[in-house]
């Protein structure tokens, strides 16, 4: 007997059985509180929204957003008028949550975090020290293939995210091109998983700057960063997307070497004076049993999230085969 036609799937699978552009359509709850949580971390120096991006398994796609973004498709559709096109060209159900958890985060949770690393500095970095490591292991897994090129992408990954923490922050101007500049930095560099680019902020003298003005609202501040932070994500994501396409094992190598690296930033028992030390030498038993406590929890969350991530990227998997399964007439 002919086979007959399908009809509409109503789960939105194109008729060639793909599935549509945005996978986490029916679940734009669940992509927000990822981008919360990534603009969380985008807050604290030393701590990119890029790792929890790659751990939540939304890093990829939202690298291809930004990318799709300054593409012919988008930019066509848009011009046009076709704002659905438009819409699902640029993958809209991924990304318009994903930056509402991130805008929502760094408004809401500006002073909160910066009071926490002012009173309490060691406890708040033992939990991303924790979230770090655990997002450097959890990524490394992911690598394919070891070899050579990949291990030497691991090394000048961590040896470029530790130069970069290990830089010292210098007086700048406040103009606005200067502002300009500063946001377009620090968003490649919070793109990158393992470079942090609240830490680039701090670099560049404008960290405790653009801290108070999300906290005042002070458009003269959030503006130029603002426009010089959508200008990087433009051009950098695309340029990040085409290298994990062509080169994904030492790419996520270079990644997980940025967050080796970067594991200086955040190491959480320093000395009176500052500096880093050893868990024994840096305070009490009862505080240095406390940091590492919390160090756990950090690498828990972390894999709770790789966890959740993998799952819901199953499920997502399963009903596509299933919604592109040929449909059969009974026999007559």
């Amino acid at each position: 007997h002919p086979r007959v036609p399908a009809p509409p799937d109503p789960a939105g699978s194109r008729p060639d059985g793909t599935p549509p552009p945005a996978a986490g359509r029916a679940r734009p709850l669940v992509t927000y509180l990822k981008g919360f949580a990534m603009g969380c971390a985008d807050i604290v120096p030393g701590v990119s929204g890029g790792t929890i991006a790659m751990v939540v398994g939304v890093y990829e796609g939202l690298l291809g957003s930004l990318s799709a973004l300054s593409s012919g498709d988008f930019l066509r559709h848009l011009t046009r008028g076709r704002l659905g096109r438009a819409f699902e060209a640029m993958n809209g159900a991924l990304l318009f949550p994903l930056l509402a958890g991130i805008a929502t985060a760094l408004v809401t949770l500006s002073r909160v975090i910066g009071h926490l690393l002012a009173t309490y500095p060691g406890y708040v970095m033992a939990v991303f020290f924790g979230l770090v490591a655990a997002s450097a292991l959890v990524v490394g897994r992911r690598v394919a293939r070891w070899r050579t090129l990949t291990a030497v992408a691991l090394a000048l990954g961590a040896g470029l995210g530790l130069v970069v923490v290990t830089l010292t922050p210098v007086e700048t101007p406040s103009g606005t091109a200067f502002l300009f500049g500063s946001g377009f930095l620090a968003i490649c560099a919070m793109v990158l998983p393992g470079i942090s680019g609240a830490f680039v902020l701090v670099l560049l003298g404008k960290y405790d700057l653009a801290l108070s003005a999300l906290a005042r609202f002070d458009l003269g501040v959030i503006v130029p960063i603002a426009l010089g932070a959508v200008v990087g994500l433009l051009s950098f994501a695309r340029l990040l997307s085409h290298l994990l396409k062509r080169h994904r094992d030492p790419m996520l190598a270079l990644l997980t070497g940025f967050m080796v690296g970067s594991l200086y930033k955040v190491w959480p028992y320093v000395s009176p004076e500052g500096g880093a030390t050893w868990p024994w030498a840096a305070g009490g038993a009862g505080a240095a049993l406390l940091t590492a406590g919390l160090v756990v929890v950090g690498a828990v969350v972390v894999l709770a999230l790789e966890r959740l991530g993998s799952r819901a990227a199953m499920s997502a998997r399963s009903r596509s085969s299933f919604s592109s399964t040929s449909r059969f007439t009974p026999r007559r």
